[in-house]
């Protein structure tokens, strides 16, 4: 084997965990002790500076952050925890020699650790184990250890990725150690094994450049721009350089601007080498898992390999009464079409099609969160539109249909588990496993559930556990369809007529059922004003007001009191709606409809329905 060449002042490593096992933390524990980054008094987090990811406490968009220790830079990527955001993780380890895996020294390995840690195994990325929150009373990091070496086995890791070694840390007061009994003074122990554990990049100066395109990002004055890891060879501004295209077509640019990262900051750069991860300008053109090449020897490097979409759902502009009136800034299809087509161009997880003459759009992502924060981005930006219900993406493998099943993992406290193992039967699912949980007294328990099962469970589980369940989900794999599932149970009210709701009227309303909307709130005629509890959508005057007389009544009035109505979230509302309702979403609002917005309407399209399936039989 020839000797490599590689960068001895650098080493590029990820950051992967499961949802909420403190990766965010910790890189800040570790910008922090280098100096790259000065926290201001009453600053947390500073890696997870989008707005949705400070209100989740989620990571969303992987990020980079650099900065130096005994003369090395050390670039560090921060990346999701969640499968849904799984090309984003997918992309990063592309980047990387290293990772660390953190695990929560209390809950132990959890279903997305298991997703990252496979996803970095398969790349065969030597991990470093970071056995993290040591600080938290009634933790276990002996046992958690010995726990994650049993996942590595399960995930068939080699004997040389079997050998990592384990650094014991607490993220939040920003101190490592090689050992308990060590002292718990900063993060210098596991700086010192990334120094040493994490390989050199392999870096030959000499050959022709080559950059693997792993994100984009947009400025209005540079263009598109692409993010990304030198393979081979350097680059300077100014410099023509090529981009290969994925179909093999090659299109000529030149270096407009370079842009390293230092601390949390890009700074223009002159160059850059083999081993850099850098940002850089100059093609527009160019799309995630494409190739940038010197024009002298134009060679591609191997592609990203993205796991296919497994969710999709209809937007199309708002067609309520209400349109426009809450504050929208984009209303038109146009508007829409260019927003989707700038997200499917970033985010490589995201597809977008369009159907009816450009008037509706599918778009297909990982899950309902993936689709999720990609509707709430939206609204938050001023637009306004109309989604369908989500809906997986069926597969046909030899005339036979193939539907995408999840690994779920639940915890319950005693009590609840007959409960959720009676609903997920009805929902065809496979249990895997049952045993003791992390948490004191709790029950785990491992499904395999078909992914259009699950969709609208979320919220029942946690009526059902009375909000102290906790429920994780990861894509499985493609199994034969498996058949008719259970649907919504309840039916819903549907408001009669156009104006404001009135509070008398809503009170005669919620005997039947959970109520969406507040005294003074505008209707239209066809919203969903609320649960039907009776299993039948029922059309309700929700404006209806008490009528008054000059005669005294015979007892007294009864005061009016209302239970205060659901806080309607987007989460819920995707749950919630049936194929032939949608939600309305504007930068104020969300609201639940009928497709169809007149009775009148909607007995015509269920008389056709009715009429094709007699001719169907």
């Amino acid at each position: 084997m020839t000797n490599q060449k590689r960068r001895k002042d650098v080493r590029n490593v990820a950051i992967v965990a499961h949802v909420d096992h403190g990766k965010t933390t910790l890189v800040d524990a570790l910008l922090k002790q280098s100096g790259a980054y000065q926290f201001q008094e009453g600053e947390s987090t500073i890696m997870d500076s989008n707005d949705l990811e400070r209100e989740r406490g989620i990571t969303i968009f992987s990020k980079n952050a650099s900065f130096r220790y005994k003369d090395v830079q050390f670039n560090i990527v921060d990346t999701p925890g969640h499968a849904d955001f799984g090309s984003e993780v997918e992309r990063i380890l592309k980047m990387v020699d290293g990772v660390l895996l953190l695990v929560d020294a209390f809950d132990g390995p959890m279903p997305q650790t298991k997703f990252v840690l496979r996803k970095s195994l398969e790349m065969h990325l030597k991990p470093i184990l970071v056995v993290n929150k040591v600080d938290r009373p009634n933790c276990r990091p002996h046992e958690v250890a010995d726990m994650t070496f049993d996942l590595f086995c399960e995930l068939n890791a080699t004997d040389e990725q079997l050998d990592f070694p384990i650094v014991y840390a607490s993220g939040k007061e920003g101190w490592a150690a090689m050992s308990l009994e060590d002292e718990r003074k900063d993060m210098t122990p596991l700086l010192e094994t990334i120094l040493h554990r994490v390989l050199p990049p392999i870096a030959d100066s000499e050959q022709p450049f080559q950059m693997l395109v792993t994100m984009l990002d947009y400025d209005n004055y540079l263009g598109r721009i692409a993010i990304g890891r030198i393979f081979h060879g350097q680059i300077r501004s100014g410099d023509p350089m090529v981009v290969i295209k994925h179909n093999g077509e090659v299109l000529r640019g030149k270096v407009t601007k370079i842009l390293k990262y230092q601390g949390l900051k890009k700074v223009e750069a002159q160059d850059a080498m083999a081993g850099d991860i850098i940002t850089i300008s100059g093609i527009d053109e160019v799309k995630v898992g494409e190739t940038l090449a010197s024009p002298e020897k134009p060679e591609a490097l191997p592609t990203l390999k993205i796991d296919e979409p497994t969710i999709s759902m209809n937007f199309s502009h708002n067609t309520s009464p209400l349109a426009g009136k809450d504050g929208g800034r984009f209303l038109t299809s146009r508007h829409i079409r260019e927003r989707l087509a700038h997200e499917a161009m970033m985010n490589v997880g995201i597809k977008v099609e369009e159907v009816e003459q450009g008037e509706r759009f599918k778009v297909s992502g990982r899950g309902e969160l993936h689709l999720a924060i990609l509707i709430e981005t939206m609204r938050r930006e001023g637009y306004e539109m109309e989604v369908s219900p989500p809906k997986v993406i069926l597969k046909t493998i030899d005339g036979e249909i193939f539907e995408p099943v999840e690994e779920v993992t639940v915890e319950v406290d005693p009590g609840y588990q007959g409960s959720v193992i009676e609903a997920l039967g009805k929902r065809r699912a496979e249990m895997k496993s049952m045993h003791a949980g992390s948490v004191g007294g709790t029950i785990r328990m491992e499904f395999l559930v078909a992914s259009r099962a699950l969709l609208g469970f979320r919220n029942e589980f946690m009526v059902m556990t009375r909000g102290t369940g906790m429920m994780y989900q990861n894509f499985f794999e493609y199994q034969e369809f498996k058949g008719e599932m259970p649907s919504r149970q309840s039916g819903v009210l549907i408001s009669q007529t156009a104006g404001n709701a009135v509070a008398y009227a809503l009170w005669g309303l919620q005997e039947r059922g959970e109520i969406f909307v507040n005294p003074g709130h505008e209707l239209y005629e066809g919203m969903i004003v609320g649960v039907n509890n009776k299993g039948n959508d029922l059309v309700v005057n929700a404006i209806r007001e008490k009528k008054q007389s000059n005669m005294r009544s015979s007892g007294a009035d009864e005061a009016i009191q209302l239970i205060p109505p659901r806080e309607m979230t987007l989460e819920f509302a995707l749950e919630f709606i049936e194929e032939d309702e949608l939600v309305e979403i504007t930068p104020k609002n969300i609201r639940l409809r009928k497709r169809h917005l007149t009775e009148n309407g909607r007995k015509t399209v269920a008389r056709q329905a009715a009429g094709k399936r007699l001719s169907s039989s």
